[in-house]
């Protein structure tokens, strides 16, 4: 599949009319026809079909580079009797459902991540808990000894080092995942056009 826009990549971003005081940026292809934005392997129907890999990755890597606070516009060009001929209401439902359903998917991911974080946590701050009731009895019946301190110290550690999957979780594995479901939810509610390629 052939995507490409005239300057070879992202072209300076043109503001559309949107809500009051808004400004919207269009994400534009080039295409020979409607098909190379949609995977030529997947049978569902049109408006149900899932978009072309390369396409995607264009679309999403320009609205990455765009600014979270905008909002998004796709401007097809086709061919001007490929673009006569089309339904682009059909067409942007078709781009929208798709990005949608992407967040929906991503949303998944976001829960079953949080989901795995909780039952990490409550794993390891039972270890904590373990290993520091340890480490005191340890304390307690030989507190004079070097191994008895080296397995007390190493208990410590141990119990805080089975917190670390869920310190990741919680403090950074999740922002990835929000980010890419907001981007897919800006680009569900993108307003999609189909205009003559010059």
């Amino acid at each position: 599949m052939a995507i490409n826009t005239a300057t070879g990549g992202p072209p300076p971003t043109q503001p559309r009319q949107g809500r009051p005081g808004s400004k919207v940026n269009a994400i534009e292809l080039r295409l020979d026809a409607i098909d190379q934005l949609f995977s030529s392997l997947d049978p569902f129907p049109f408006r149900n079909r899932d978009l072309d890999k390369d396409a995607e990755e264009f679309i999403v890597d320009w609205a990455r580079e765009l600014k979270e606070n905008e909002q998004l516009a796709i401007v097809i060009h086709l061919p001007r009797a490929v673009c006569e001929g089309a339904n682009s209401s059909e067409i942007e439902d078709a781009i929208r459902r798709y990005f949608q359903y992407r967040a929906d998917l991503i949303g998944s991911d976001l829960k079953q991540l949080f989901r795995t974080g909780r039952r990490a946590l409550a794993i390891g701050l039972l270890m904590l808990g373990l290993c520091l009731a340890l480490e005191r009895l340890i304390e307690m019946w030989n507190a004079s000894t070097e191994a008895a301190r080296f397995v007390r110290e190493g208990l410590v550690i141990l119990g805080w080092v089975a917190n670390w999957r869920p310190m990741e979780i919680f403090l950074y594995d999740w922002w990835p995942l929000a980010k890419r479901r907001a981007l897919y939810r800006r680009l569900g509610m993108a307003h999609v056009t189909l205009q003559p390629a010059p």
